[in-house]
């Protein structure tokens, strides 16, 4: 986090970022006043911090986008963003689409993709594996909606 704040600040010493060391989870979630930011960013694997970060940020009133699986993905170009209730194909997204709705969250932005999983050809289990042009591709993506939907209510 603090060589990210560096970068940003190299390439805009007016920006100010705030820098959080942590993994967000029912530890640490206090810590973090969503309420102060003017977007927030959502690229955690697990759901149950996922769940909580988006709960979080509904309840603060900050806007947020969410970013769904990119594990055994290989085409950047499927990815799309749509609201959670309108995604498809992806895994990460039906279970946080599932838990959402429990707990009546009515929208959230993603990014999710389109392709189907593409499945190791080993007979062992394996957690998803990214490949590593595909998470910077929904990274870009993401900050691309970022800065219009920040630019757009000014």
């Amino acid at each position: 986090t603090e060589v990210m704040r560096d970068r940003i600040a190299d390439i805009n010493p007016e920006a100010r970022v705030e820098s959080h060391p942590i993994f967000y989870g029912e530890e640490t979630a206090d810590s973090v006043d969503l309420s102060k930011y003017d977007y927030v960013v959502d690229a955690i694997d697990s759901v149950r911090s996922k769940i909580l970060l988006i709960c979080r940020a509904k309840e603060a009133g900050a806007p947020i986008i969410s970013s769904m699986g990119a594990g055994n993905k290989l085409d950047p170009t499927r990815f799309e963003v749509a609201d959670i209730y309108k995604t498809s194909v992806c895994p990460l997204a039906k279970a946080v689409r599932t838990e959402l709705k429990r707990r009546g969250i009515g929208s959230l932005k993603t990014v999710f993709s389109t392709e189907p999983p593409v499945h190791p050809r080993s007979t062992v289990e394996r957690a998803p594996g990214s490949i590593s042009f595909v998470p910077s591709v929904v990274g870009l993506i993401i900050a691309g909606e970022v800065i219009k939907d920040i630019t757009s209510k000014k």
